[in-house]
């Protein structure tokens, strides 16, 4: 079996291609894995294995449709993790992620139906949903975006559903909750509050710190994409969530207590304009139909996560910003040296 991932160099993604070359998931024991990615700031090349007999390496945009011309037929299965994913870059720039999500799944989406893709599931968000006071959001929720990410991510959701409906494209979408984990990018909340608290600096707190977020992490959201990608239903959405619902300000507490570190070490800064107060999942859905349910308890991966940060400093200090591991630039699989910004092959 060959399955293509994109966006793979990238936190969550990079979690998935590592476990499915390690054999972790069932019926994915021995798949071969091709990998494009753009090598954004937010991705890397180190965060995937230097050399694997089963992984194929392709820095290239999904927005380039003559790559995916050459690249995607052959594959059985397509995992779609790429993306603009930062609340506060799509404020500042919305273009790129309305050219990213939005395009970008199109490309993707048609080169799938092109090539007779069997199988293919879109990784999105539960901030296409909007903010909730009360209860949980299940899949028959309105979508209701209240960020240029998140439209352009429910944007892409109507997208991707419209290829099954139109072109019969085998595809399920799953909607999961904040992750976390190690080889996060810093600017996202946990690594950023981390890293900051270990290099010396303070950290900041939107507004009061009563904005509440559910937590999952990656390795549980991935496990889950796995089961999905098995299982899932052609056209069906999965919630896929945490069981862990906390403020930001309970969550600060955490990582101050894990740095020994104290309040005075916390500046308050005006909440953003779009700022979502409440995020949360009903993943009942998945967990009946296809036995998901997640196994990391939130104080134990936090943990995990912390120390991770502060024994990996080479990976995230300023001056390892840059992504590493240049790729050759060859002709890999018939895609041709001239379409493939780099390819490695192992």
């Amino acid at each position: 079996m060959r399955i293509l991932v994109t966006g793979a160099a990238g936190f969550i993604g990079s979690h998935f291609a590592r476990s499915l070359l390690s054999g972790r998931y069932v019926g994915f024991e021995h798949c071969d894995v091709t990998v494009i990615d753009k090598l954004t700031y937010a991705s890397d090349r180190a965060n995937l294995p230097a050399a694997h007999p089963r992984l194929t390496f392709i820095r290239g945009d999904i927005c380039d449709r003559q790559l995916l011309a050459d690249v995607v037929p052959g594959h059985d299965a397509v995992v779609h993790f790429a993306a603009e994913s930062h609340v506060d870059r799509s404020i500042d720039d919305p273009a790129p992620f309305f050219e990213t999500n939005v395009m970008g799944s199109h490309h993707l989406l048609a080169a799938c139906a092109r090539g007779r893709v069997g199988r293919v599931v879109h990784v999105s968000t539960d901030e296409v949903y909007g903010s909730i006071s009360e209860g949980s959001w299940n899949e028959s929720c309105v979508l209701e975006p209240n960020s240029p990410y998140a439209a352009s991510k429910a944007a892409s959701d109507h997208v991707v559903r419209s290829y099954w409906r139109t072109y019969d494209v085998d595809v399920s979408i799953t909607r999961c909750a904040n992750n976390y984990g190690p080889y996060q990018n810093v600017e996202k909340v946990i690594p950023r509050f981390v890293t900051n608290l270990l290099s010396g600096q303070d950290i900041t707190l939107h507004g009061d710190g009563g904005a509440v977020r559910e937590w999952l992490h990656v390795d549980d959201h991935c496990r889950a994409i796995a089961l999905v990608l098995a299982k899932g239903r052609a056209g069906e959405v999965y919630n896929i969530g945490g069981d862990v619902e906390l403020t930001n300000r309970a969550l600060t507490e955490r990582i101050l207590r894990l740095a020994g570190a104290g309040w005075e070490r916390v500046r308050h800064v005006p909440d953003r304009k779009v700022q979502d107060q409440r995020y949360s999942l009903d993943y009942r859905k998945i967990s009946e139909e296809l036995g998901f349910e997640p196994q990391i308890r939130f104080e134990d991966g936090l943990s995990e996560v912390f120390h991770w940060y502060r024994e990996n400093r080479a990976w995230w200090a300023p001056t390892a910003t840059e992504p590493r591991g240049a790729a050759l630039t060859s002709s890999v699989r018939g895609v041709p040296a001239s379409r493939a910004l780099s390819v490695q092959a192992h």
